[in-house]
């Protein structure tokens, strides 16, 4: 019974020590925690989603999300070869040419009118406060934070590991001008060292300008967040990006709600809307998009192009790594909108409806 007892006990130690870890950042605290309070998303101890969106669909038990996701079959869930990527030069872009850099996942480089922004980069090699776990696939790797520009805006979506990355973030502070995140992140940026002067933290539906016509709007997302234990303490976010005449949407992660058709009908139309489209299940369909709804949503979304990310870097769900890309390509779809496949690191146009793109997954 001692021996038992002295066993738990180091484990509680050993856990209370990891979890204390600057990497797994800070809740809100003091006058931020009394601005999240007052957030109208706010309810009952936590940010709230639009719809009620339980964690699992009806009738699935965590039980088996545990069982299937460990012990169930599984096909091709990583590749097993490299995946074919590019590099491009970054540090040295015309600042007269739009550009989309893909890196595979959710993170990705934009360049509208010489004004350059970073969304969600994850540059670590993993997506988990462990680096032996939940690792990129081989070959999506190609890029680092020397190998970026000075960017003006840093974009971070919610705090999830996959989005959010400390190591990342960290080596980028000297090259990032601005970050604009949703209410609640701004703690684990604080905590971690970064200017307050330098964040704009938002809630939903709110607008911020910024110099040379570039404003963005924040907008729901039907999603979670946290990188502990406790759940939804910082708010999750999508953006809308206005540069001059270009619209862009980041959708971040969301599951399928009523904000998609809201949006497009309040922003009439995008250029380009980057949704997420990956690591689906229908056992979890509510807070992730299954490939037929993110066509679905493109449409609502009024856009021109439809660019799905949130693949072909890291297993979180138990599809093969390529289904997303194959699927949602292959489905029928508007004809009002094309959808566009970069590979990892090659160059692509945010607005240009002509591009057409080999289907590299194969």
């Amino acid at each position: 019974m001692l021996i038992l007892t002295g066993i738990v006990l180091i484990l509680f130690i050993s856990g209370c020590i990891f979890m204390n870890q600057a990497k797994f950042g800070k809740h809100p605290s003091g006058k931020r925690l009394e601005l999240v309070k007052q957030s109208p998303n706010w309810k009952d101890g936590e940010f709230q989603n639009l719809s009620p969106t339980p964690a699992l669909t009806e009738g699935v038990s965590f039980f088996k999300v545990f069982t299937d996701f460990f012990f169930g079959k599984k096909i091709d869930v990583k590749p097993i070869k490299p995946l074919p990527s590019e590099k491009v030069d970054l540090l040295h872009l015309d600042p007269t040419k739009d550009v989309l850099v893909w890196f595979g996942h959710s993170s990705y480089f934009l360049q509208l009118d010489g004004i350059t922004f970073l969304v969600d980069p994850v540059f670590s090699g993993a997506a988990s406060p462990v680096s032996f776990t939940t690792n990129s696939f081989e070959g999506t790797d190609r890029y680092k934070v020397e190998d970026m520009p000075t960017i003006d805006y840093l974009l971070i979506t919610h705090d999830h590991w996959d989005h959010l990355d400390y190591e990342t973030v960290l080596q980028l502070k000297p090259k990032v001008n601005q970050i604009v995140c949703s209410l609640g992140t701004g703690e684990h940026l604080e905590y971690w060292g970064f200017d307050i002067s330098k964040i704009s933290e938002k809630d939903w539906n709110e607008t911020v300008k910024f110099p040379k016509n570039v404003t963005i709007h924040t907008a729901p997302a039907r999603h979670f967040s946290g990188r502990g234990f406790k759940r939804n303490q910082a708010l999750w976010t999508s953006y809308i990006l206005e540069v001059n005449e270009k619209r862009i949407f980041i959708g971040g992660d969301s599951g399928y709600d009523t904000h998609f058709k809201q949006l497009g009908e309040k922003f009439k139309s995008f250029d380009l809307a980057i949704l997420e489209n990956g690591q689906y299940n229908k056992n979890w369909k509510y807070i992730h998009m299954m490939p037929e709804e993110v066509l679905k949503a493109a449409k609502e979304l009024n856009t021109k192009i439809l660019f799905p990310v949130h693949s072909s870097k890291f297993a979180l769900a138990s599809h093969a790594w390529y289904e997303p890309l194959e699927k949602i390509t292959s489905l029928p779809k508007d004809s009002s909108f094309i959808i566009i496949t970069p590979k990892i690191g090659s160059l692509a146009s945010p607005t240009d409806t002509n591009q057409v793109f080999d289907k590299w997954w194969k």
